[in-house]
């Protein structure tokens, strides 16, 4: 089964970015947006062994949460489809499913997802907040029969383990490991399989800090730190300084960026070198989690804003 599931690279590629001369401190990307067109980065990682697990449960039906262009949404239909799953996706926003048609229409990721035989619930917010209620657990398992749950994000236990496999062996030669966050399962799997010497840094894409509870019940390791100044603004929340900076990231480098997530976490990265953060001549990788299918979405939501829009 672990054969069936591993359709992606097993080690993805470290991407040399550049040496900053006035510090000797070199930034390196592990391009986890490689593993698989579809189910990449993190998404993939998370994924694996809960799908093991789905299928020595018997089980052929997942059920998933997330918002309007969740990665987590996409990469979950993708898998279904390979793997044989029929897949539900209860998605926060019923409004979005009072015309489906227009819905997917306006929206790449809920389109790629039905094109891939998921069906949606659509429920309100306020329902949508109580979804980790067991009570509301057995009312979708009274609609739509039995299925194995996958978490919003996907972060449990399993998703963790699948994230100690990021890092190889060749990984060791790195004094520091940056990891965006959204729920904390991707950079507790990094710490887990760290070694001791280095430092994780985990870049918050949310405001606040209460990711560090999060982390901790999945690592009892002390070498990291989560960074929460580089949210701009909350989940999802950009700015014309973040889409300058992922452009041009995007034609120095050839790498594209996610604006949720690692293109945040990049900015970070070199505000914090240039502000000598890191120690001299450091060695830096930048764990690069997908997402690159959300672009499409955060563009047409700039479009109404009158926003720059991001290089696709």
């Amino acid at each position: 089964m672990n054969e069936a599931v591993n359709f992606g690279l097993k080690n993805s590629p470290n991407e040399f970015v550049r040496n900053f001369e006035a510090s000797g401190i070199s930034l390196y990307i592990k391009r986890e947006d490689l593993l698989h067109p579809e189910v990449s980065g993190n998404k993939f990682r998370k994924l694996k062994y809960n799908l093991i697990e789905a299928k020595n449960q018997n089980k052929n039906t997942l059920l998933t949460f997330g918002g309007a262009f969740s990665n987590h949404i996409s990469a979950v239909a993708a898998a279904g489809k390979i793997l044989g799953f029929k897949t539900i996706g209860v998605i926060r926003g019923e409004e979005l499913g009072e015309d489906l048609e227009k819905t997917c229409s306006e929206n790449p990721t809920l389109k790629f997802a039905v094109s891939c035989g998921m069906q949606f619930e659509f429920v309100s917010r306020s329902v949508y907040r109580e979804k980790h209620l067991p009570e509301f657990e057995e009312k979708l398992k009274g609609k739509f029969g039995d299925f194995y749950l996958l978490p919003e994000g996907g972060t449990n236990a399993l998703a963790v383990k699948g994230c100690e496999e990021i890092l190889s062996d060749s990984d060791k030669e790195f004094d520091f490991i940056c990891c965006s966050a959204g729920t904390g399962g991707t950079v507790s799997g990094i710490i887990n399989s760290a070694l001791e010497t280095q430092k994780i840094f985990g870049f918050s894409a949310l405001k606040g800090d209460f990711l560090i509870p999060e982390i901790s019940k999945y690592t009892s390791k002390e070498n990291w730190e989560l960074i929460t100044e580089y949210h701009f603004g909350g989940y999802a929340k950009v700015s014309a300084e973040l889409i300058f900076f992922i452009n041009d990231f995007q034609k120095k480098f050839q790498i594209p960026l996610d604006p949720v997530y690692t293109g945040k976490m990049l900015f970070g990265i070199f505000d914090m070198i240039e502000k000598s953060v890191f120690p001299r001549n450091s060695r830096i990788l930048a764990i690069h989690t997908g997402g690159i299918q959300g672009i499409s979405g955060m563009n047409s939501l700039l479009l109404k804003k009158n926003f720059p829009l991001i290089d696709v």
